[in-house]
């Protein structure tokens, strides 16, 4: 089967985990083989998570759709990741907001630069990538509509929620071991309004 036939049955199987079509209509758009190693390629389009490296992962495709769904994102929607990894989830992004409304932060220098010409040689060269350390978010293009993580915390960094603006959510994997996505809205105060949406796993932030 070729790799256009096999997105397209793994978004068939996703449709009945998401509200939004285009959330779907973002993962068939993206090919997420170009975003594995070749020695993984075989299964790319397997809902299920991948190494790609400095043990870190790709996500499992029905986990990216979950978060991208939880989000409510919208074109023209600032938004920050923490944890670039492979680029793939900052891709199915910016099909949703447009790539120049993404900024994302991986703390690997050598994923980062990998996720960063894998972007632009996908056509999402608007994405900006850069190496650093998570926790402190991205300051420079605060604040932000929606902001995620990709890896787990004890908690939401408290940088990250102070870059996003009020009525705006933030989504994480929160915990050790025992996970439970989190997606909690910003506060015109600053607190946080919570909801978990069940158990996950994640690798954890560095």
């Amino acid at each position: 089967m070729g790799s256009e036939a096999a997105r397209q049955r793994l978004v068939e199987r996703l449709a009945g985990r998401v509200d939004d079509e285009r959330v779907l209509d973002a993962m068939e758009s993206v090919p997420r083989h170009e975003f594995v190693p070749e020695g993984q390629r075989e299964g790319a389009y397997r809902d299920r998570p991948l190494p790609i490296g400095e043990g870190q992962t790709i996500s499992a495709p029905h986990m990216v759709a979950i978060m991208a769904d939880l989000l409510d994102l919208r074109p023209g929607d600032e938004v920050l990741e923490i944890g670039t990894g492979c680029g793939y989830h900052a891709a199915v992004t910016a099909e949703l907001v447009g790539p120049e409304h993404v900024y994302s932060v991986e703390y690997h220098d050598r994923l980062a630069d990998q996720a960063r010409e894998r972007l632009e040689r996908l056509g999402y060269e608007g994405v900006s990538v850069r190496a650093g350390d998570g926790k402190g978010g991205w300051p420079g293009h605060a604040p932000y509509d929606r902001a995620y993580l990709t890896c787990a915390a004890p908690s939401i960094p408290d940088s990250v929620v102070e870059q996003v603006r009020p009525s705006g959510y933030v989504l994480a994997p929160v915990g050790r071991g025992r996970q439970t996505l989190v997606r909690a809205r910003r506060r015109a105060d600053g607190s946080l309004d919570r909801e978990e949406h069940g158990a996950v796993r994640f690798v954890e932030l560095q």
